[in-house]
């Protein structure tokens, strides 16, 4: 169970300074990590410094330990961030109530285990018997895993990467900076993190640690009350243009977290932001496609594949029986395939099927695809187009159609439509669209062949991604997407 991140932006920088959730991501290309030599044991680890972190700009750390793409604060999410490419993990602690620091980052376990235990209040022991369950936000197929020990942690990566630790109940700090001392060079693999405001910061400091200072609500009332103490800053991507360029005028590098896609990465970049804290990090840290199909059969989404809005209420229904994805919710709905993006090719193809399982919407309704966004912003085409874009639709009659949208238009035009069988409930259809520099042709392969070839060259971008465009509570399913 991840965080709702169904708030307002004040909601959720509140929630911040007192224990709720965020996260966070960033961009350059991913190093690629070497798994295990053939018939032999895995090469020994690159070993990665605070000093090796600063010294390229943007620089990246996993939020959570990359919490969209693995279960968030875990052992298993901070080992796979760190072996996709990430140099520095950010590590939320608290102590139970035998004085054990644990990794989690809400004092209670009750969003992430479904049982609602203060951390403080119960043993080590007692928290071994719960999982951390991310399946609502990941996907079904998203292992359970368990509250780990913060000392194992850091036994097995303090030597090797940077880690940003935050004493959440804010009542550890004498433990958790002398586990940090009992390190060997542990001021160049440590980073002390805490809200701006937060006791603690001189303590870290007489210590010799560098300190991270991020700030939440009224931010611009409190920049010049706490900027100077710390090494790096933060601010929230949510957070509007002036206020990050403010934060960025005090000369300190600034670092940005949830930053879940690549626009989101490029939009703060702009701004000056230097440290991009990811919680998409093999996605959001590169700028190539991952695949050229859809992996919804393993039941864990793709990194890179996101809905309209980031919360699990909102992320559609991986099928790994069926192959497919349900947008399911009542509202109009996008699915962002990031992990497809961007098509860099001149000429391509987007094939995928789609059906109604249950009911075919009224003539009101349509799904389809939007195509040639530029970034992967969301697109819907009911409401004001965030990017630019295509989409193709088809509806209740049967009637494919194709239109263009600028960037802030809501009917955009219509390009070109055509007429094909009703669909039936239950039954899937099989559609492809091919893009060339002066022309757009769309077509449903299924049954008769029908199609129709539009000429334009208005929007060429490489992003893409999935539509339900009408309120209602019949899902539509899709599978087979796939860039040819």
């Amino acid at each position: 169970m991840p965080p709702s991140r169904a708030l307002s932006r004040r909601q959720l920088l509140t929630a911040l300074g007192t224990g709720a959730l965020l996260t966070a991501c960033g961009g350059a290309e991913v190093p690629n990590s070497e798994g295990a030599r053939a018939g032999g044991s895995p090469p020994a680890a690159r070993v990665h410094t605070l000093t090796d972190l600063m010294s390229t700009t943007p620089f990246y750390i996993a939020h959570r330990g990359s919490g969209d793409n693995w279960t968030e604060h875990t052992a298993e999410a901070y080992s796979h961030a760190l072996q996709s490419g990430a140099k520095a993990i950010e590590v939320s602690v608290s102590a139970t109530s035998d004085g054990v620091l644990v990794c989690h980052h809400d004092l209670s376990t009750e969003r992430m285990t479904g049982r609602n235990l203060l951390i403080s209040e119960v043993t080590f022991e007692e928290l071994g018997t719960l999982r951390n369950d991310s399946r609502s936000w990941i996907g079904p197929k998203a292992p359970l895993a368990t509250i780990p020990r913060l000392k194992d942690v850091l036994d097995a990566h303090a030597a090797t990467s940077v880690i940003f630790l935050e004493d959440k109940q804010g009542t550890n700090t004498t433990a958790l900076l002398d586990l940090m001392d009992s390190y060997p060079n542990s001021r160049e693999h440590f980073v002390w993190k805490q809200t701006a405001a937060a006791k603690h910061l001189a303590e870290a400091k007489a210590r010799g640690y560098k300190a991270w200072g991020y700030f939440v609500d009224n931010v611009q009332i409190r920049f010049a009350d706490f900027a100077a103490g710390f090494d790096f800053l933060g601010i929230y991507h949510g957070a509007s243009d002036e206020e990050i360029k403010a934060l960025v005028a005090y000369g300190k590098p600034v670092i940005c977290w949830e930053i879940h896609t690549r626009w989101m990465r490029e939009r703060v970049r702009a701004l000056g932001v230097a440290g991009l804290m990811c919680s998409n990090f093999p996605y959001a840290a590169g700028n190539n496609p991952i695949n050229t199909r859809d992996d919804f059969a393993s039941g864990v989404r793709a990194a890179g594949d996101l809905p309209w809005i980031l919360a699990p209420s909102y992320q559609p229904t991986l099928q790994p029986e069926f192959s497919s994805v349900s947008l399911n919710n009542e509202a109009s709905s996008s699915y962002t395939l990031g992990s497809m993006c961007p098509v860099t090719k001149d000429t391509y193809s987007l094939s995928f099927d789609m059906r109604w399982p249950m009911a075919v919407p009224d003539k009101s309704g349509s799904a389809g695809i939007a195509f040639g966004q530029a970034d992967d912003q969301p697109y819907r085409p009911t409401v004001p187009a965030t990017v630019a874009g295509y989409h193709v639709s088809i509806d209740k009659a049967g009637t494919l159609r194709l239109f263009a949208r600028e960037a802030g238009s809501l009917d955009g035009e219509l390009l070109g439509e055509a007429r094909s069988d009703a669909p039936e409930a239950g039954v899937w259809m099989r559609f492809r669209v091919d893009v060339s520099p002066r022309e757009i042709t769309f077509a449903r392969l299924d049954g008769k062949e029908t199609r129709a070839v539009a000429r334009t060259a208005s929007y060429r971008g490489g992003y893409f991604g999935l539509t339900k465009n009408y309120q209602g509570k019949q899902p539509v399913e899709f599978r087979q997407v796939e860039v040819g």
